[in-house]
């Protein structure tokens, strides 16, 4: 398959950290607003829930899955990203490349590509991210988001990962004018699944992002 592309030029951002929170800020620019990660909000705002299960399995089983978690989805990203941009695939440690080959029919659905991690930002919510990829999928504007899991995850796991996504359509609609019609979320599985979650209810969990925006600020006395 050859992808489209209609390339939409990000911001340049910076990243730092500051304990342990990652913040962007523009580059080359007089503005001094500093954007908050997206990821670093959603991440918070599941701490107690990620502590609690820490707790029952155990530091050194949690630090290992999260570990082989991490290093499954980075590969698999790099996977992608080539794929979409109509590169040759790179090598790969075999259980990556099995995820690779479980999503790729759900990945020809995709088209029409805008941006292929594109840095964005919101004045209005002072957030900032890097989008996994901005295109159509069936042919409908999404932001489209790449996950794996074991298992497929029941609907009402995943709540945070539809809250980066839309965090991800309000940066692009503020800086464009573009709007998403829908948030995407294909999830590659080692039990051989691959599970798309869809999500066209944007005003729903715009809602819930700025409930999880208001919870850091607040716990970090951001005004």
């Amino acid at each position: 398959m050859i992808f489209t592309h209609k390339t939409l030029e990000g911001p340049k951002l910076e990243r730092f950290h500051v304990d342990g929170k990652r913040f962007y800020k523009k580059v080359d620019s007089d503005d001094l607003m500093n954007f908050i990660s997206i990821t670093t909000i959603t991440s918070h705002y599941n701490k107690e829930k990620f502590s609690l299960w820490r707790q029952k399995v155990g530091e050194d089983e949690a630090n290992r899955i999260t570990k082989a978690a991490t290093t499954r989805g980075t590969h698999m990203h790099n996977l992608v990203e080539h794929y979409i941009k109509n590169e040759e695939l790179p090598k790969s440690a075999p259980l990556p490349k099995l995820l690779f080959d479980i999503a790729r029919p759900e990945l020809n659905k995709i088209n029409n590509i805008l941006g292929i991690e594109i840095p964005l930002y919101s004045e209005y919510l002072g957030v900032a991210g890097t989008a996994d990829t901005i295109a159509e999928y069936n042919k409908v504007l999404s932001i489209i988001d790449y996950k794996t899991s074991e298992r497929p995850k029941p609907r009402e796991w995943i709540e945070s990962y539809f809250v980066q996504a839309v965090a991800y359509s309000a940066m692009l609609y503020e800086m464009t004018g573009i709007m998403a019609k829908q948030l995407v979320i294909i999830m590659a599985c080692e039990n051989g699944e691959v599970e798309v979650y869809i999500e066209t209810d944007i005003k729903k969990y715009f809602k819930l992002l700025l409930k999880y925006i208001k919870k850091f600020k607040e716990d970090h006395a951001i005004n």
